[in-house]
């Protein structure tokens, strides 16, 4: 019982890192929020604009979580579908590390359309399927149940784990963001952002192929 519980307090300071992860990371679109206060003066656009991309980074978690969540009523099939999630997300790591491309569509979004381009860059760079491993393993109801106990209670419980895994993890990633975005706005300037600009493109695909491998790892250590 001890072992489960640490367990599963792991995965949730996981999906709270991954948020900061995500947060810090410029292609997540906190150079945009401070784009839009700078060009419109005031400090409530700042605010303003982290918060849509909040929202729509937020639906993106959604949009990837609620359809495993679907999948984890297969309670017999729990082990194989937390492999091949992970083994999804390895692959998505491999891919992105092959090709460097940043999605067209993402620049034919106004930059007005907060929301919208939150929602689609974080489909676009897999940050959803980073999510993936974490929530199944906290979903995860082991192996004493039977089929029948063990769906009723996933019934119960997984609707309000994927919302809370997927507002736990924006809210941190809006913290980790947040923060940036407020000392460029505030202190540094546009120009120390444009001079010291890290392409973090490799750093995301090796954390998804890692990520990927940890899920793949930990459905077969609870198998």
């Amino acid at each position: 019982m001890f072992g489960d519980t640490a367990t599963v307090a792991a995965l949730w300071w996981a999906v709270i890192f991954a948020g900061f992860y995500h947060g810090v990371n410029p292609g997540m679109g906190w150079p945009l929020a401070v784009s839009a206060a700078l060009m419109e003066r005031r400090h409530g656009a700042l605010a303003k604009a982290l918060s849509m991309l909040a929202v729509g980074h937020f639906l993106a978690m959604l949009a990837i979580l609620l359809p495993f969540l679907l999948l984890v009523f297969l309670v017999d099939w729990q082990t194989e579908i937390r492999i091949g999630a992970g083994l999804l997300v390895t692959a998505m790591g491999v891919y992105l590390l092959i090709n460097r491309r940043h999605p067209k569509v993402l620049a034919r979004v106004h930059p007005t359309r907060l929301v919208l381009w939150s929602f689609l860059a974080a489909m676009a760079h897999g940050a959803g399927l980073m999510l993936i491993p974490f929530y199944l393993g906290i979903c995860d109801t082991g192996t004493q149940q039977n089929g029948h106990i063990a769906a009723q209670t996933l019934m119960g419980n997984t609707v309000t784990k994927a919302f809370a895994v997927a507002l736990v993890h924006t809210a941190t990633m809006t913290m980790g963001g947040g923060v940036i975005a407020l000392a460029i706005y505030f202190w540094f300037g546009l120009k120390f952002l444009s001079k010291t600009w890290i392409n973090l493109d490799v750093v995301w695909a090796l954390s998804l192929f890692l990520v990927g491998v940890f899920g793949v790892l930990l459905a077969n250590i609870d198998h």
